[in-house]
């Protein structure tokens, strides 16, 4: 179920905004500390009750360094195994739902191997793909990465508002 969308960025002053890279996520971060910003314990009790959040803000202003601060802080504390992938890469597809599902899940399993050093879900991908509809792919995949890992599974997608249409449903009902 997804939960409503919330602001998980307090207010800050426009100051605190200029305080970004121009593009793309800050390698070292020229904020202090990108949770800062969050309301991290909002977030967490989201993540604790299992529910979909929403990350909206304008262009440039830090998500992407913060879902991956946020991924580095789930990963360190142990309880979830946290997984950051971007989704932009679909959207080439736009409203080709086989294309855009394959990239999509073979880019969540690439981000494994990045971010986590896990090689697995790129092998189960592949195996995935190659017998599943990819209508359904996504679905099936996430389903036996979670049942096959030891701690639950939390994901961080970003640019799913890069896809439309038809794509967008089959990746939200997926996720369901």
């Amino acid at each position: 179920m997804l939960c409503s969308p919330v602001s998980l960025l307090p207010r800050s002053s426009p100051d605190a905004l200029l305080q970004h890279r121009r593009s793309g996520p800050a390698g070292r971060p020229l904020h202090p500390a990108p949770l800062a910003r969050w309301d991290l314990d909002k977030v967490l009790a989201l993540i604790d009750q299992k529910k979909y959040f929403l990350l909206h803000a304008p262009r440039q202003t830090g998500k992407t360094s913060c879902l991956l601060a946020l991924m580095a802080y789930l990963n360190r504390e142990g309880r979830y195994r946290a997984l950051y992938a971007n989704l932009e890469g679909a959207q080439a597809y736009r409203e080709q739902i086989d294309p855009a599902m394959a990239t999509i899940v073979t880019d969540i399993a690439a981000a494994a191997g990045v971010w986590l050093g896990d090689r697995e879900p790129a092998r189960q991908a592949a195996a995935v793909l190659a017998g599943t509809p990819p209508g359904s792919a996504l679905g099936v995949f996430l389903t036996q990465s979670c049942q096959n890992a030891t701690q639950p599974l939390v994901l961080l997608l970003d640019e799913v508002d890069a896809l439309i249409g038809d794509t967008l449903i089959s990746l939200l009902r997926q996720l369901r």
